[in-house]
């Protein structure tokens, strides 16, 4: 069927719309308070709506209807572990951060331990994050490129730009309220595309249902007491716990949403009610990609890869101006992770390194800096979602695995300040280097999965930590007698 000028337009009404909506917010942007954490004058509600949406990027939208589509709902026991992993934060980091005027996560690990950690911990925060948002910034590409026919790079790049502008006049207040529109848009866009499929499957949901329990589609839990599969239940509630505990805890791209809340209280409130409309959009995406099983009733392949499936049937099978719309939803939520991604790194980047060595700095300065280092990281992530054309296949795994990388060293850390009093700078640097270096290894060289880097990452660099620090600190003892 493919697209035409009514679904042409609703998509570039979206596009334009929202850019003109974030530049709302840029008369706003006065000081640093102002432009990296909203003055801290959000609602919990917009706050937890905006974690859903950094949490829910394209690749969420089009890969987990094709991980449903290659298997069942499995995925599901993960994202239980997201729920319990936010508990975890409430009420182990969150009092943390509230104890002073933090702009960045990394700043409580210098009260904790000194600069140079939190150096070295932000450095790795811009390394991973930069390369796991490339992946997702590349994941647009394939619905942009099958909706409007455009190349890959230039699809990218139109998104890329047009989020620049409003993430970079309106700071985070800006990325802040796109993100509660964009959640509107992409969940209703969802919920349209189920209603839609199940008018096209003879028979509706009776018929889904059929083939769905025949195809063993809709198993959830998986006890099978086994390291080697990604999706079992000890994997999903443990490793999604400490992944999301790592993400939603130590990661400047969630941390500082949590920070721009107008309260302690609140912000535990934005965490755990954003898990639970986290669980309800996962769960509808994975039916998405049930129904779509029941649709097609051929294999992945036949699309290409599984990523393709969603996009394709929107732009092949649904009616004009409903087509245009789910497309203009994928775009909200690409838009949304993007310019959360930006913000979070440039902010990272003034507050952590230039700010800690230029202290000096007038607030106009630092201001300018701030729109530039949105603009060179906006390059940098362009670059990267460029370079991953054509090497990468599933991409929400690609990008969780990317994440998970680093996520284990940084809880380890992080876990080091909060839980114990003998762990040092030096100790905690040595465990750090230990567990990120583990990762690298299961990643690199085994077949562990993915769910279980964080646990095992932050095991060896708390382990590791706290050893070092006792043989450190055993040592200068030595040395002054």
């Amino acid at each position: 069927m493919g697209l035409n000028h009514l679904d042409y337009a609703i998509i570039a009404s979206y596009l334009i719309g929202i850019t003109l909506f974030g530049l709302r917010f840029r008369k706003r942007q006065r000081t640093l308070r102002d432009y990296f954490l909203a003055g801290r004058d959000i609602p919990w509600w917009a706050i937890a709506l905006s974690i859903v949406a950094a949490e829910t990027s394209t690749l969420t939208i089009i890969s987990i209807p094709g991980l449903a589509y290659d298997t069942n709902l499995t995925f599901l026991q993960v994202v239980m572990g997201y729920f319990v992993g936010r508990f975890i934060i409430s009420f182990v980091l969150l009092p943390h951060y509230f104890r002073g005027d933090l702009f960045t996560a990394y700043q409580l690990i210098e009260k904790r331990f000194g600069p140079n950690l939190r150096s070295l911990t932000s450095a790795l925060f811009l390394l991973t994050r930069a390369a796991a948002e490339g992946v997702r910034v590349y994941a647009v590409s394939i619905v942009v490129s099958i909706a409007l026919g455009t190349g890959e790079v230039t699809s990218i790049a139109i998104i890329t730009i047009l989020t620049l502008i409003y993430t970079f006049e309106g700071g985070l207040a800006a990325v802040i309220w796109t993100d509660v529109v964009q959640t509107a848009i992409y969940v209703g866009g969802t919920l349209l595309g189920v209603a839609t499929i199940l008018h096209y499957v003879p028979g509706g949901w009776a018929h889904v249902h059929q083939i769905a329990v025949s195809a063993g589609k809709f198993r959830v839990f998986d006890f099978t007491p086994t390291l080697w599969k990604p999706y079992t239940f000890w994997a999903g509630l443990i490793g999604g716990a400490f992944l999301t505990t790592a993400s939603h805890g130590t990661d400047q791209l969630i941390v500082q949403r949590l920070l721009a809340a107008r309260s302690q209280r609140q912000s535990v409130l934005a965490l755990l009610s954003s898990g639970a409309a986290i669980l309800f959009q996962f769960g509808l995406f994975l039916l998405l990609g049930v129904m779509l099983f029941a649709y097609y009733m051929v294999p992945s392949a036949h699309f290409g890869k599984a990523d393709r499936i969603y996009p394709t049937f929107i732009v092949t099978q649904m009616p004009h101006g409903i087509s245009g719309l789910l497309i203009a939803a994928i775009l909200a939520a690409a838009m949304s992770n993007l310019s959360a991604a930006l913000n979070s790194l440039s902010s990272s980047t003034i507050m952590d390194l230039y700010v800690r060595f230029r202290p000096q700095t007038d607030e106009l300065r630092r201001m300018r800096l701030s729109r530039f280092s949105t603009v060179l990281w906006a390059t940098v992530l362009f670059v990267l979602a460029v370079l991953c054309l054509h090497r990468v296949s599933r991409v929400i795994e690609v990008g969780l695995q990317i994440a998970s990388i680093a996520y284990g060293a940084l809880l380890g850390v992080f876990l080091l300040g909060v839980l114990t009093r003998r762990a040092n700078q030096v100790g905690a640097a040595i465990g750090m280097i230990f567990g990120f270096g583990m990762e690298v290894y299961l990643w690199r060289f085994t077949k562990v999965p993915w769910t279980w880097w964080v646990v095992i990452g932050t095991t060896v660099t708390f382990v590791t930590g706290y050893a070092a620090s006792w043989v450190t600190a055993s040592a200068e003892r030595s040395e002054s007698h």
